[in-house]
């Protein structure tokens, strides 16, 4: 399923683990709430709610403005969560980690700042097909605005990247090829080292979209030598409106400003302004502080609970959702790369997704349907109306699955 080393551990109980996840325990639509909605965001252990409400209950304050007890506290905790998230992919300096509301911003950071900075008429910009528009619409519309041209790394039948031809696709005139490393439909993952080995070869930055891949796989930038890569605190159970964009130090202190003002002014006189040192420069007005902090909060949770424990948990539903589905018929699935994530897209009969979705809900099951964010993938590459997601979580359970496989199995006595 993934390039996760797996370490079976027979002490973990999903049951107990659960109990940090009270939204679990609820009834939807009079039935008890079965959640694989999770790549689209996933829910929050009681660590991470709890450090929110003690933010504003203790020490809410603005960061690095105050020399009272409060700010500095603030400060404290917020850096230190900076440095969780630096160790979490392992940047060479925090400096390194600029604070985001998520994935978007961060791509359309870089886009902005190093795009406009480097990006002339008639350069090019590679991305490949299956992205999510966060990673797809920036670059559109810097091109539009440069006159540049956006090129596509393309897909085959079954969800993978045709690298072939990469080395023919960068040109001289290549500037960044920016690719998700996870897919968020298709549950792929991308050989991302060697796009950015390529890719160096000829002098050319790489981007990752790591929304999904920091909730299931092991990231290390230095390892994996990207340029730039950025994730949303929600997708790794932590909350919603913050992320981190990661970016070489080099790179950091070519790019102008994203935003004005506030944090990331050092000094400023009628005349002029300077700019403050990294990574305050990108980090304009006050931040979703305590957003921050409970980013930190969620990757001590992570540690605390184990990537490898996680992956073998989300490969244990996987390979039983795939066993179940299978075993109904009629499902086409979407995507079935070698490498995958615990990611489920397909169409059942030919039932329409918003359809299956609607009568899953009734059963209190929550899934995606839809195009994802993935629009030309999904419409025009693979010529769908959209397609149903199933997306696990380490806090689901093998039962959940089981209940999720009647429950299509009644879609498809009802409509089929």
């Amino acid at each position: 399923m993934n390039t996760i080393e797996l370490h079976k551990d027979t002490s973990f109980d999903v049951n107990k683990l659960r109990e940090q996840f009270p939204i679990l325990n609820q009834s939807v639509n009079g039935k008890p709430l079965i959640y694989l909605d999770n790549a689209a965001t996933n829910q929050k252990p009681l660590s991470v709610i709890n450090s929110i409400s003690n933010y504003y209950e203790t020490i809410n304050s603005n960061v690095h403005r105050g020399l009272h007890t409060l700010s500095e506290r603030a400060t404290e905790a917020y850096e230190a969560s900076r440095e969780k998230v630096r160790e979490f992919i392992n940047a060479k300096s925090a400096n390194e980690i600029v604070f985001v509301r998520g994935t978007t911003e961060g791509v359309n950071l870089v886009a902005s700042s190093f795009g406009k900075a480097n990006i002339n008429e008639g350069d090019e910009i590679i991305v490949t097909e299956m992205e999510h528009h966060s990673n797809l619409v920036p670059w559109q519309n810097l091109c539009r605005e440069k006159n540049a041209v956006l090129k596509y790394i393309p897909v085959n039948d079954e969800g993978e990247l045709i690298l072939d031809d990469l080395e023919n696709l960068i040109t001289e005139k290549t500037k960044i090829i920016s690719v998700v490393y996870i897919s968020n439909t298709l549950g792929t993952i991308n050989p991302v080292k060697k796009i950015i080995e390529t890719a160096h070869r000829h002098n050319v930055p790489v981007m990752l979209d790591a929304a999904q891949a920091a909730p299931h796989l092991k990231i290390d930038v230095q390892n994996l030598d990207c340029d730039f890569l950025a994730f949303s605190g929600h997708k790794i159970y932590g909350p919603t409106g913050i992320g981190i964009l990661y970016a070489k130090e080099k790179f950091l202190e070519d790019m102008p400003p994203y935003q004005f003002g506030g944090e990331m002014i050092k000094s400023v006189s009628y005349e002029q302004t300077v700019y403050n040192e990294l990574p305050y420069k990108f980090e304009a007005g006050t931040p979703n502080i305590s957003g921050a902090i409970s980013l930190g909060a969620a990757i001590d949770f992570i540690n605390s609970t184990g990537l490898e424990v996680i992956a073998d948990q989300e490969k244990k539903l996987f390979d039983h959702a795939m066993n179940r589905m299978k075993e109904i018929g009629g499902i086409r699935f979407i995507g079935t790369a070698k490498e995958k994530a615990s990611v489920i897209s397909f169409l059942l009969e030919d039932i329409h997704p918003y359809d299956t979705g609607s009568i899953l809900d009734n059963l209190g099951i929550a899934v995606r349907t839809g195009f994802h964010c993935t629009q030309p993938l999904i419409e025009q590459r693979f010529k769908l109306p959209g397609t149903v997601r199933a997306s696990f979580a380490v806090y689901n359970t093998t039962e959940e699955i089981d209940i999720f496989a009647e429950g299509l199995k009644k879609v498809k006595q009802m409509l089929a």
